[in-house]
């Protein structure tokens, strides 16, 4: 088998990698110049509207990989799962891009992303887009079980439960914002499809959402130019860790602007300004 395929079945051209441990991973690829990859965070996956349009505005600059993050879309989902799989996922698609990559995380794509940097895949250059970690004590923060009480719903097959525990207990989204989305049929069934995921998003942020400083030990060899990005609009919490995150990483830059928050929908035209801007500089190191 080649390292890709196309899927003639989809609507699009799509391409397939194989991870090292043989889970499919689908993604798309457009554009032109260096690669960079786009790591979606929780309910998104590769056709998600706001990355498509993510990577419709970079295109002129980049070639860009969207992709399914195992579990999702057209992706396989070889279980059990653990987080070295992601990370093995992305540096397939890495491989694939060429042996090297620019990439933008987006929310726990950015914990992905952050985490897949210390492990020492080849990252040239990183932009991490409001991690959901809480490091103030005072900050609203998940319950201790959020992982556990999330697997085990998933486990009991209550998908909807699931999805109402993560964005309330987890996001922090009010109750009647679930409601809402459950009178939008196109809007949920996507949420159902892909909420089998939300434990392995719950697994990416065990320990980073407990109130406690950042570990920066364990992100040392995060070196390569990195921009952390975060909207003025955002909730504290996701503001205090973008804060922190920069000051953490040994090679960081903050952003802070109004329309750069996840938590309503994601501004694609702005994101892209900052990225193009970042991205096609050649960063120094700053600390």
């Amino acid at each position: 088998m080649p390292a890709h395929q196309m899927d003639k079945q989809a609507k699009q051209t799509t391409y397939t990698v194989i991870s090292k441990d043989g889970t499919r991973i689908a993604y798309d690829r457009i554009g032109q110049g260096p690669a960079l990859i786009l790591v979606a965070g929780a309910f998104s996956y590769r056709l998600f509207p706001g990355l498509v349009q993510l990577a419709e505005q970079l295109k002129e600059q980049f070639t860009v990989y969207t992709y399914d993050r195992r579990g999702r879309g057209d992706s396989g989902d070889t279980q059990p799962y653990a987080v070295e799989r992601e990370i093995e996922d992305l540096g397939a698609l890495i491989e694939e891009a060429g042996g090297s990559a620019k990439v933008w995380g987006l929310s726990s794509g950015a914990a992905l992303a952050l985490q897949a940097a210390a492990k020492g895949l080849h990252i040239t250059q990183l932009a991490l887009h409001e991690p959901p970690f809480v490091v103030n004590p005072s900050d609203r923060k998940p319950p201790d079980d959020f992982r556990a009480q999330v697997t085990e719903l998933i486990a009991n097959d209550r998908r909807a439960d699931a999805i109402k525990y993560f964005m309330t207990q987890g996001m922090g989204a009010p109750a009647f914002i679930v409601t809402m989305m459950r009178m939008m049929p196109g809007v949920w069934a996507n949420l159902m499809a892909v909420a089998h995921t939300l434990p392995y998003d719950a697994t990416l942020l065990d320990g980073f959402m407990e109130g406690k400083a950042l570990p920066a030990a364990l992100w040392r060899t995060v070196t390569m130019p990195t921009l952390v990005m975060e909207g003025t609009e955002s909730p504290a919490s996701l503001r205090h860790a973008a804060q922190a995150l920069a000051n953490t990483l040994p090679n960081a830059q903050l952003v802070s602007k109004k329309g750069l928050g996840h938590t309503k929908k994601i501004h694609a035209k702005m994101i892209s300004v900052e990225l193009t801007a970042f991205f096609t500089t050649d960063n120094k190191l700053t600390k």
